[in-house]
C-alpha cells in the first residue's frame, strides 16, 4: 500500500467536505494507494496524461473536487481539495489550476527529499 501525503491545506480543506463526500473520495484514494485507478478518477486536463487525477462528487446540490497525483513512484499526494463554486460549467477555475500546479511542485520537492 502506497503512503498518502497531504500537500499544504488540502487535508484541512478536505475536512470541510460533507461526511458522505469524504467517504466516497476516501475510498477512491484508498484504491489509488493500492495501485488501482478509481473509477471516479479522471485525468485533470492541462497536466499531460494521467499523472494528476481529479475526483468529483456532487452532494446536496454542491460539487466537491479533490486532486491527487500518483506520478511519484510508490506515493500518493493529495494536492488540493475544494468545493467548486464557479459558474463556468465543468471547467476548473484558473486560480484552482494555478494552486494545483504550485502544490505539484511542493509534492515534487517533498518526494525528492524523501527519496534522495
Amino acid at each position: 500500500m502506497k503512503p498518502l501525503f497531504w500537500v499544504a491545506s488540502s487535508k484541512k480543506d478536505w475536512g470541510k467536505f460533507p461526511a458522505d463526500v469524504q467517504d466516497v473520495m476516501g475510498r477512491a484514494l484508498l484504491d489509488a494507494q493500492f495501485g488501482d485507478t478509481p473509477r471516479e478518477a479522471k485525468p485533470l486536463k492541462g497536466f499531460g496524461g494521467a499523472g494528476v487525477l481529479e475526483l468529483v462528487d456532487d452532494f446536496d446540490g454542491d460539487t466537491y473536487r479533490a486532486v491527487y497525483t500518483v506520478q511519484f513512484s510508490g506515493m500518493v499526494y493529495v494536492l488540493h481539495a475544494f468545493q467548486k463554486k464557479s459558474t463556468q460549467g465543468v471547467k476548473t477555475p484558473r486560480h484552482e489550476m494555478d494552486l494545483v500546479r504550485a502544490r505539484l511542485k511542493l509534492a515534487e520537492e517533498d518526494y525528492a527529499s524523501r527519496t534522495g
